[in-house]
C-alpha cells in the first residue's frame, strides 16, 4: 500500500523542486522530514525510489501556507532534501524555488487573482525574509508563456519579477556578520556576507584556480574542492553558523575579474559541488559584497556607475543580473535594495505516493 500526497513540480529559475501545500504534511518536523525524504528518494545517491533528481538543484522542496503574518499573503518553508543522506536542511533560503511559490500559490487558490499581474508577497519562514513577486496573470490564470529568457533554463518563459526586501543578514544575523569587510580564515583573505544567503567570498586566485573553469573542471579538481572545504568549516562559527560539516550554507564564491562583459566572473560551490550557473540570492549578495572597497569582490569587479547598478554576475553557463540600489558613502556604501527577474514553471500537478510505512510512522 501507498498514500499519496498532493504535491506540483515545478522549475523555480534554475532549479526543480517539489511544492506542497503545508496543511497537506504532518506539522512536527521529525514526521514531515521522512515523508520529504521518502518522496525525494533519500538517502541514494540516485534518488531512484523517488522524484528527486540526484543533485543538490533538483533535490529541493518548498511547503507553502497562508501566512499568518499581517500584510504577508503566503509562508514559504523551504526544504534543502539530502540525496545520499537521510537529512533536510531548512536553514537557507533558496531564491531558485522562491520564484515558483507565487505562482504555486495561485493555482492552489492561496492568493487571488488581481488583474493581468498579481503581486504576492512571500514571507520566507527559513530565515523571516520578506519579497515582492509579480507574475503575469491575464484572464484569470497563471501565464508560463512568454519571452523572458535566463541563463541555465532553456527556451523562454514568462518573467516573474522578484523584488527583495529586507534579505541583510537573514541567516547570519548582520550583512557582515564579524563586522569586517575582510576576514582572514585558513591563511586567505575572505568576505565573510549574508544579504539573503550565506557566502564566503574569496578570490579564485587564492585557491590555485582561474575563476573561469569549466564547472566539470572545478567538479574533477579534489585539492581545489578540498581547500575550499577547509575555508568553508573555518568560516561557518564566524558566520553564527556553528559547525556547517553538515549543512548546505555557508555557499562559497571563488571570484574573478570579468570576461564576459559583466561586472564579475563567479564559480560558486553549494557546498561541495560547483554550481552551473549561480543561485537567485548568493548572485544578490555578491553583488553586495562588490560595492563594499577592499573586498576580494570589489578588487575584481568592474561595477556600473549611479546609485542603482545593474550589476552583470557571469557564472559557468552565462550571467545573472541583479538591480542594487546603494546608499551610504563612498567609503562606506550601503545596499538598500535588490531586484531581479527569474522565470518559473509547473510540471507536473498530482498526487505524489510514498510507501504507506512512511505515514504510519507519522501517525
Amino acid at each position: 500500500m501507498q498514500a499519496g500526497i498532493r504535491c506540483m513540480l515545478m522549475r523555480g529559475g534554475t532549479s526543480k523542486g517539489a511544492y506542497f501545500l503545508g496543511d497537506d504534511l504532518p506539522s512536527e518536523p521529525g514526521a514531515r522530514d521522512r515523508v520529504l525524504l521518502a518522496a525525494m528518494g533519500s538517502p541514494d545517491p540516485r534518488q531512484v525510489d523517488g522524484v528527486g533528481g540526484a543533485h543538490p538543484l533538483t533535490s529541493k522542496v518548498a511547503i507553502v501556507s497562508q501566512s499568518a503574518v499581517a500584510g504577508c499573503d503566503v509562508d514559504f518553508l523551504f526544504c534543502q532534501v539530502g540525496i545520499d543522506r537521510a537529512e533536510v536542511d531548512t536553514t537557507p533560503n533558496c531564491g531558485n524555488i522562491l520564484a515558483g511559490v507565487a505562482p504555486f500559490a495561485i493555482e492552489r487558490g492561496l492568493v487571488p487573482v488581481r488583474g493581468a499581474r498579481t503581486k504576492v508577497r512571500v514571507r520566507t519562514v527559513n530565515t523571516g525574509t520578506l519579497a515582492d513577486l509579480t507574475v503575469e496573470t491575464p484572464g484569470g490564470q497563471v501565464n508560463y508563456a512568454g519571452e523572458a529568457r535566463i541563463d541555465g533554463v532553456p527556451g523562454t518563459a514568462a518573467p516573474i519579477d522578484i523584488a527583495f526586501l529586507d534579505t541583510a543578514g537573514s541567516v547570519c544575523g548582520a550583512l557582515l556578520p564579524t563586522g569586517n569587510v575582510v576576514d582572514r580564515v585558513a591563511g586567505v583573505d575572505v568576505t565573510l556576507i549574508d544579504n539573503g544567503m550565506p557566502v564566503v567570498v574569496l578570490a579564485a586566485a587564492d585557491v590555485g584556480c582561474t575563476g573561469h573553469e569549466p564547472r566539470d573542471a572545478l567538479n574533477g579538481n579534489a585539492t581545489v574542492k578540498a581547500r575550499v572545504e577547509e575555508i568553508r568549516l573555518a568560516a561557518g562559527p564566524l558566520m553564527n553558523l556553528g559547525d556547517v560539516a553538515r549543512k548546505v550554507v555557508p555557499k562559497m564564491a571563488l571570484v574573478a575579474e570579468p570576461r564576459g562583459g559583466g561586472a564579475i566572473a563567479t564559480r560558486c560551490f553549494i557546498p561541495h559541488e560547483c554550481h552551473a550557473s549561480i543561485g537567485v540570492l548568493a548572485a544578490v549578495t555578491i553583488a553586495s559584497a562588490a560595492v563594499l572597497p577592499g573586498s576580494p569582490a570589489f578588487r575584481v569587479a568592474r561595477m556600473p556607475d549611479g546609485r542603482t547598478k545593474l550589476v552583470s554576475v557571469e557564472h559557468p553557463t552565462g550571467e545573472f543580473s541583479v538591480r542594487v540600489e546603494v546608499g551610504g558613502t563612498s567609503d562606506r556604501p550601503t545596499v538598500e535594495r535588490a531586484s531581479l527577474l527569474r522565470t518559473a514553471r509547473a510540471l507536473f500537478d498530482g498526487r505524489i505516493l510514498v510507501p504507506a510505512l512512511t505515514m504510519d510512522m507519522v501517525a
